[in-house]
C-alpha cells in the first residue's frame, strides 16, 4: 500500500512530496496559485509552456517536464520508514488538454485519467492507444481513476471531426449572420483552427485567448479585430440568451454551444435511444456535441483495454454523481458486479435541461432546494448535471487513496 503523503495529482493541499498537474483547466487547479510553493509540479511540456499565462510570478523552477510517452523515474522517501522508493511514470496523450499518468511501483499499476476523450478515429487519438497499450505491455490496471463526466449511457455523441463538420455547416448556412462560439480560455483549438481552414477566415477571439494562441503557435488563423471576420469566440460565461437577443438588436446573429452538455437540451428528441444531431435550443442558438470528454460508449472501450481491479470517478457532486462501477463493475477484474446489474434494472439515465457554463448561478436559500440559472431558464437541483463552468468537483487525487480498498 503506498503511503500517504508521497504523490497528489491535480491535488494542491499540503503534505505530498511530489504533485502531478494533467493540466491546467480551473477545476484541476483549484488551490494553485502563483504563491504556491509546496513542492515540484509534474507536467507535460505544453503546460508549462502556458504556465507564466496562467500564473504570472510563479516560481518556474518547480516545474519538472514529463516528455509524453517516455517513462521518468521519481524517488521518493518513505515517511514512516524513512527508505527510498522509487515510482515509474509515463504522460500519455490523454486527446484532450493534454494529458493521462500511468504510474508503476512498489504498490503496483494506477492509471490517472485527468479529462480525457477515447475517439476511435482521430489519428492523434490512435496514437494515444497505441502509446498506452505499449506502456501496459500486457499489464492490467489495478487502479484507474476515470473521467466520469458523461459516464451515463444518455450521452452518446460523434467523434469531434463530424461535430466540428456540423459547426461549420451551420456557420456556411447562414451567410448574412454574425457568429458568435461560447468556449472556455483553455481548450477547443481543434474546432476553432478547423472552421478557420474549412471556411478561409480567421475568427475573433478576446486579448487573453489570442495570447494563448500564439503560445501553443497557432498563428495567422485569429484576431482582435472584429472588422475582419463575422466569427467570434467568446468567453462562455459571456454567451447567454440575453446576448444573443441583444446582439440581434443591432445585427443579425447566431450562437453556438459546442460541449457535450448541450447535447442533453432536449432529451425528449431520440432515435433509436441515442440523441440527434444539431439541436436548436433558441431561435439564436445551435448546440453542437463537440466534446473533448468521452461519452459513455467511449469510456467502456477504455475500461475494456485498461482492464482494471477498481475505477474512482474524479467528477462529483452531491446531486448527480455517477460512480463508474454502477455501469462498469462488471468490467473489472476483480469481477465486480455493477450496481446496475445487482439491483436488477437498467438503471436510471441522467437527464438534464441545461447548458453547462453558460451564466450559471448557483443559489443556496434556507429550506428550499437549489435552483440553476441558465441561459436564463430555471431548472431544480435535480434536473442539473453533475458540473458547474468546467464540472462539479474533481475529488482530490492522493494516490494512497487509490490503493486503500474502498
Amino acid at each position: 500500500m503506498m503511503e500517504r503523503g508521497l504523490i497528489s495529482v491535480d491535488r494542491w493541499s499540503e503534505g505530498s512530496q511530489v504533485y502531478f498537474l494533467t493540466h491546467l483547466h480551473a477545476d484541476h487547479t483549484n488551490g494553485l496559485s502563483a504563491t504556491w510553493n509546496k513542492g515540484p509540479i509534474f507536467c507535460s511540456r505544453l503546460t508549462a509552456k502556458l504556465f507564466p499565462f496562467k500564473f504570472p510570478a510563479f516560481n518556474l523552477s518547480l516545474l519538472r517536464i514529463l516528455e509524453i510517452g517516455s517513462w521518468h523515474s521519481v524517488s521518493l522517501v518513505s515517511p514512516t520508514t524513512r527508505l527510498q522508493t522509487v515510482v515509474h511514470v509515463m504522460a500519455i496523450d490523454a486527446n484532450h488538454c493534454p494529458v493521462m499518468y500511468l504510474f508503476r511501483g512498489e504498490s503496483g499499476c494506477i492509471l490517472c485519467t485527468g479529462d480525457f476523450r477515447w475517439e476511435s478515429t482521430s489519428e492523434r487519438a490512435l496514437i494515444g492507444r497505441a502509446m498506452l497499450v505499449k506502456a501496459l505491455n500486457g499489464d492490467k490496471v489495478d487502479i484507474l481513476y476515470l473521467d466520469n463526466t458523461y459516464c451515463n449511457p444518455s450521452y452518446s455523441f460523434p467523434s469531434r471531426e463530424v461535430a466540428a463538420q456540423q459547426v461549420v455547416e451551420i456557420i456556411a448556412s447562414h451567410p448574412e449572420c454574425d457568429i458568435i462560439i461560447g468556449i472556455d480560455s483553455l481548450g477547443k483549438e481543434d474546432l476553432l483552427l478547423y472552421i478557420s481552414r474549412m471556411l478561409k477566415i480567421k475568427i475573433w477571439v478576446w486579448p487573453e485567448r489570442l495570447q494563448t494562441m500564439d503560445l501553443l503557435g497557432f498563428h495567422g488563423s485569429f484576431t482582435t479585430k472584429t472588422s475582419l471576420t463575422r466569427v467570434r469566440a467568446v468567453p462562455r460565461y459571456s454567451f447567454s440568451i440575453d446576448t444573443l437577443e441583444k446582439l440581434n438588436t443591432f445585427r443579425p446573429t447566431i450562437g453556438i454551444m459546442p460541449s457535450g452538455l448541450p447535447w442533453m437540451v432536449k432529451i425528449n428528441r431520440q432515435i433509436g435511444g441515442k440523441m440527434t444531431t444539431v439541436e436548436r435550443f433558441h431561435k439564436y442558438i445551435y448546440t453542437v456535441p463537440y466534446s473533448d470528454h468521452s461519452c459513455f460508449n467511449e469510456i467502456k472501450e477504455f475500461i475494456k483495454v485498461a482492464k482494471p481491479s477498481q475505477i474512482k470517478g474524479i467528477v462529483s457532486s452531491s446531486s448527480c454523481y455517477v460512480d463508474p462501477h454502477y455501469y462498469f463493475g462488471d468490467l473489472c477484474r476483480g469481477k465486480q458486479q455493477s450496481r446496475r446489474l445487482i439491483e436488477g434494472q437498467e438503471g436510471e439515465r441522467v437527464e438534464s435541461k441545461c447548458l453547462s457554463g453558460c451564466n450559471i448561478e448557483n443559489k443556496r436559500k434556507r429550506g428550499r432546494s437549489i435552483k440553476f440559472c441558465i441561459l436564463d431558464v430555471r431548472i431544480s437541483r435535480f434536473s442539473a448535471l453533475r458540473r458547474k463552468r468546467r464540472g462539479a468537483k474533481i475529488l482530490d487525487i492522493d494516490l494512497v487513496s487509490l490503493i486503500e480498498p474502498s
